[in-house]
């Protein structure tokens, strides 16, 4: 039976349900759960990122969300009108995602960012369920290569026929374009493996293969 698209309860993968309960019992205050997607429900460009991360989405709530990560991403989304600000600060802090929804390809926090095979597995069935809700999306924008590989494994591609690469566009059998980024981690952006100009370059042009430029507003505007 396939899942819905999002489980809040969700503990199939019994490392990270310990290691989310480890987490809770050290910081209280911590949503340690499941962290859902994020945007519009009719996006037409989607994100994946890799999981939350300890301090960031694991902390808030909403994904790319207290950390350095979401730093550069909110800002490059609100540079193309895609987001009404240009820093996350919390779940409810009044933020809208449009023509772009955020999700990962792990939904829970794993140990040192580092998820099993086995967990990456379990959890692609959720975004395999999400993908085959969103017929409004025409472009995904991979945040790494664990991301972009968990994109084709819901779409039942082998990775030999399209290999990771920063800036490279893959067109799918379904239509929908795959679009590559390093992901915007704190070590690719402070080693420079990953500039700003570089981000905005790959993010703008997912933008346009998904058409998910927001009426009325120019890319660009601030």
């Amino acid at each position: 039976m396939m899942p819905t698209v999002f489980d809040s309860t969700c503990r199939r993968c019994p490392r990270l349900a310990a290691f989310l309960d480890d987490v809770k019992s050290e910081h209280p205050t911590y949503v340690c759960r499941p962290v859902p997607p994020f945007g519009d429900a009719g996006a037409r460009l989607l994100i994946v990122g890799l999981a939350p991360g300890k301090h960031g989405a694991n902390r808030s709530g909403r994904a790319f969300t207290g950390d350095h990560a979401g730093i550069l991403l909110y800002a490059t989304l609100h540079k193309f009108a895609m987001a009404t600000g240009s820093v996350s600060r919390a779940a409810d802090d009044g933020l809208e995602l449009r023509g772009v929804r955020i999700t990962n390809a792990v939904k829970c926090l794993p140990p040192d960012n580092k998820p099993l095979p086995a967990e990456i597995a379990t959890c692609n069935a959720y975004l395999r369920a999400e993908l085959a809700r969103s017929p409004t999306v025409g472009a995904i924008l991979a945040l790494g290569t664990i991301a972009h590989e968990a994109v084709l494994r819901a779409y039942d591609l082998r990775k030999r026929d399209h290999r990771f690469a920063h800036g490279a566009l893959h067109r799918l059998p379904n239509g929908v374009t795959l679009v590559d980024s390093y992901h915007c981690s704190r070590y690719n952006t402070q080693t420079r493996r990953l500039t700003t100009a570089m981000f905005e370059d790959v993010v703008k042009r997912a933008q346009s293969i998904a058409g998910a430029t927001t009426p009325g507003m120019a890319a660009g505007t601030r």
